[in-house]
């Protein structure tokens, strides 16, 4: 498989190394400007991208942006955090007439957390929910895009919650439609997702703890295996097959 990554951060040089153990090819690398540090060729026209099977993007939303309103015609595999909602809206334009496939969280194991979430929530209807993240000192955005992905799922479910990310303004006790966003960053976390349902007398966890930054390459390189073979379409891991 011939692949082009979009940025070239800690994330795609690990996708870079992983990807060609596995045999595929790295053709080049998109940018906005030149690089001194990359090895492989650059491209800075996002207009005239040479031909690859997939292109894998953990970059920055500025960088997706600008891909997702250019001519690309290649399968795209989007795996940046921040913006969703313009970049999402931005995804599904481009999917009438290509295969994307988004996560913000490349690993299958926290795809699996949302999907316990979502069948824990409506069996726990009574308990109050506290989502917590944590992440490394490096992490720009928060919460991260994971944690809003579960709370996304549990709003699904519960219609009327009502996310609290600041508690420490509020001086009233805490209702029953709250759900609670914590960010925690610090030191190299590669990244921990909890949800918390508190019952009278009794606590239950449900928790994904990421001990390697390769869970999400691989992830990554695994969805573009099978993505360079889909129809147009805007792809997640819930309608690719992996379920």
């Amino acid at each position: 498989m011939k692949l082009l990554l979009l940025g070239y951060g800690a994330m795609n040089k690990r996708v870079a190394k992983l990807a060609e153990e596995r045999d595929h090819e790295i053709i080049g690398v998109v940018l906005k400007s030149e690089k001194e540090d990359v090895p492989y060729p650059i491209f800075t026209d996002f207009n005239r991208l040479p031909e690859a099977d997939a292109l894998i993007d953990f970059s920055h939303p500025d960088l997706t942006k600008t891909l997702l309103e250019s001519d690309v015609l290649l399968p795209l595999v989007i795996a940046t955090t921040g913006e969703k909602e313009v970049i999402v809206s931005k995804m599904e334009e481009k999917a009438s007439y290509l295969p994307v496939f988004f996560s913000a969280n490349m690993s299958y194991g926290v795809h699996i957390l949302k999907k316990i979430v979502e069948f824990a929530t409506p069996l726990l209807a009574s308990y109050d929910i506290e989502l917590t993240e944590k992440h490394h000192n490096k992490k720009v955005d928060a919460p991260s895009g994971t944690l809003v992905k579960l709370y996304d799922a549990i709003k699904e479910i519960k219609e009327d919650a009502d996310p609290v990310y600041n508690r420490h303004i509020s001086t009233v006790k805490r209702s029953e439609n709250e759900i609670g966003i914590h960010s925690i960053r610090g030191g190299t976390i590669v990244g921990e997702h909890e949800a918390l349902y508190a019952g009278h007398d009794e606590v239950i966890t449900i928790q994904h703890k990421a001990q390697s930054k390769d869970i999400f390459a691989n992830g990554a390189i695994d969805v573009a295996e099978k993505l360079m073979t889909m129809e147009k379409g805007f792809y997640t891991y819930s309608n690719l097959g992996d379920e």
